[in-house]
């Protein structure tokens, strides 16, 4: 598929493509990310759930977006399945709101769940290492893709990644912990255990606009333990299923 095709605008309306975003304070960056968005994706639902103390909230919902306020903040997990279970899309596309992330493949990751018919498609930053990502983070995120890979027995590429697809069937049928910091690792790894139609893409990963607000020692042991209660609940429910090999393919 031409990239081209890829930010030439398509006509899916929110009943069928929900983007979705998780805002912490983006005042500098949510009209960008919004903006960007709206060119590829003009009449999908834009959701955001906010726990801001600045004016990102009101910029979104002057911009169109449809805004859930998640006001004492509750954490990221509760806050990203809060967006995942309120989507109206038959596919749910999630970005960082800090422009980090490629807007102009939203057409193709809803392609492939719509058209295609995978139920998840994982947007892998690590092919290399990014420019935009610190070393720290960089060796965390390809030293938890290797732990998975071994405990699991096949090729994981990036287990934080915030640029996904789902079918929204997929997240309706799904059952994970909210509570806590990595929820993406048990968002990947439960579809995958339970042999869902799974496709791999690498993609480009940017300069963050805004103040990062990851909390890298929180985010390690929560990716920690996600780890091996996924790995638990397959030594509990039985063997890995692994997608079939087409379902994995990177593009």
């Amino acid at each position: 598929m031409s990239s081209s095709r890829a930010r030439m605008p398509f006509d899916l309306g929110p009943n069928e493509l929900t983007v979705a975003m998780i805002t912490m304070n983006e005042e500098r960056a949510i009209a960008k990310v919004l903006g960007d968005i709206r060119r590829v994706a003009p009449n999908a639902e834009v959701l955001v759930v906010d726990s801001s103390r600045d004016r990102t909230a009101e910029l979104a919902e002057a911009l169109g977006a449809r805004v859930i306020r998640q006001v004492p903040p509750r954490g990221y997990g509760p806050a990203m399945l809060a967006a995942l279970k309120s989507a109206n899309g038959r596919c749910v596309v999630t970005l960082d709101c800090d422009d980090t992330y490629p807007t102009e493949m939203i057409p193709r990751f809803a392609r492939w769940v719509l058209e295609d018919g995978y139920e998840l498609v994982d947007g892998a930053r690590l092919a290399a290492k990014p420019e935009a990502m610190p070393w720290l983070n960089y060796f965390a995120n390809v030293g938890f893709a290797s732990v998975a890979s071994m405990l699991f027995g096949t090729r994981i590429h990036d287990l934080h990644s915030g640029m996904r697809a789902y079918a929204k069937t997929l997240i309706d049928s799904l059952v994970v912990d909210p509570n806590g910091a990595a929820l993406p690792v048990e968002l990947l790894l439960v579809p995958l255990s339970r042999g869902a139609r799974v496709k791999v893409v690498f993609i480009e990963y940017r300069d963050r606009l805004g103040e990062s607000t990851l909390r890298p020692l929180s985010s390690a042991w929560w990716t920690a333990r996600r780890l091996l209660r996924a790995r638990r609940a397959r030594e509990r429910h039985g063997p890995w299923i692994s997608p079939s090999p087409n379902a994995r393919t990177s593009a």
